[in-house]
């Protein structure tokens, strides 16, 4: 996709303008909130959606003005979309009987994909006879003997409950996999997006945030919206204010207290160095509170939450907190907000207990409190 834009007759500009490039054979997740243009771009893939401006490419060739059909490609909806009078071969055979392929080798590509997708047993079976998994399972088959360039698949999960939903991701992931077929996957879970794609393009507003591999964009996020759009609980993020440290380092000032960086820690903030005196945001992730690490911060509980494998600590920071908006960077009002630190289930933690929250240096994050854009290496 180059400088792909979608804009509709009332003038709303759906998507601004789009840079993608997916590689040969890669899982590439569309992910953002609602309304952030992420199934628009899907729909002017498969040529569903007029392009307003910009250029489509499919292996090198341009096809804006190609109709879905031309494009060799297949499309996995959220509905499923399958045939209610037809039995599962017969759904799964629909696309090649229209290409007037010989019944044996419909037969035989049908008896391959039901045995990829574990569907034998239900061949002969209808729509209305199967469980969600397996009718989504039958429109990824109806897909699959088509053999395309490129699949889209767009919020194929989401009609499924949770359990199911994990199961069938997994599923869809492995079979890619062994397919090799490029993909493109929308979804509005980010845990979906983080478990299935090679690598995960954030959308905002119809504008790419950042496009990385999920560990990418958990650990050194380009920006403020990314960095609390990905993970869950989401990244904690205050107000702070940095300092130069005793040694002639980096500290930064955060509720009241004193964080120090050093060696590697002060090394990955190193962009930090020029801005003493000045705010920012500073950022660190649930699980990088009170395990590791030589400083604290100290905090009031107000709610623990335990979840078996560990054990969520809501507590209060004398800091307000920041938050990415559509319009910049928002900070929270009052003095204090609330934190969460995921913790050893083995702690004894209850409301109303101060805590002395160890913070790991090395997973700390900085934003800068205009653009929202994260402060790295100088």
């Amino acid at each position: 996709m180059v400088n792909l834009q979608k804009r509709y007759p009332n003038g709303f500009e759906a998507v601004p303008g789009l840079d993608l490039h997916i590689n040969d054979g890669e899982f590439l997740v569309l992910v953002g909130p609602s309304g952030c243009g992420k199934s628009t771009v899907l729909r002017m893939v498969a040529g569903l959606e007029d392009i307003s401006d910009g250029d489509m490419l499919i292996d090198d060739v341009r096809v804006n003005e190609m109709g879905p059909q031309q494009r060799d490609i297949a499309m996995v909806f959220q509905s499923y979309a399958l045939y209610p009078n037809m039995t599962v071969a017969e759904n799964i055979a629909f696309a090649m009987k229209l290409r007037k392929i010989d019944k044996e080798t419909i037969s035989a590509k049908v008896a391959e994909v039901a045995e990829l997708l574990e569907l034998t047993a239900v061949l002969d079976r209808k729509p209305g006879q199967l469980s969600g998994g397996q009718r989504q399972r039958v429109a990824m088959g109806r897909a699959i003997v088509r053999q395309p360039k490129l699949f889209l698949m767009d919020e194929p999960l989401s009609n499924l409950d949770a359990k199911l939903r994990v199961q069938t991701r997994a599923e869809i992931s492995k079979l890619q996999r062994r397919l090799g077929v490029t993909t493109m996957y929308v979804t509005h879970d980010q845990v979906e997006a983080m478990t299935m794609g090679d690598r995960v393009a954030v959308l905002r507003r119809g504008i790419l945030m950042q496009c990385a591999s999920p560990a990418e964009l958990y650990d050194t996020p380009d920006n403020l919206f990314v960095a609390q759009f990905i993970g869950s609980p989401s990244m904690n993020v205050v107000t702070g204010t940095v300092a130069e440290a005793a040694n002639g380092g980096i500290s930064l000032a955060v509720a009241g207290q004193t964080i120090n960086l050093s060696g590697e820690a002060a090394q990955r903030l190193a962009g930090l160095g020029g801005r003493t005196g000045s705010p920012i945001a500073v950022g660190i992730r649930p699980e990088a509170l009170g395990g590791d690490g030589d400083q604290h911060l100290d905090v009031s509980v107000d709610l623990v939450e335990m979840l078996g494998s560990e054990l969520l600590v809501h507590a209060t920071v004398a800091a307000p907190s920041v938050r990415s908006t559509d319009d910049g960077v928002e900070i929270g009002g009052g003095s204090e907000s609330t934190i969460i630190a995921k913790l050893d289930p083995r702690h004894r933690v209850k409301a109303g207990d101060r805590l002395s929250l160890s913070v790991d240096t090395l997973r700390l994050h900085a934003f800068d409190m205009e653009t929202g854009a994260a402060i790295g290496r100088a």
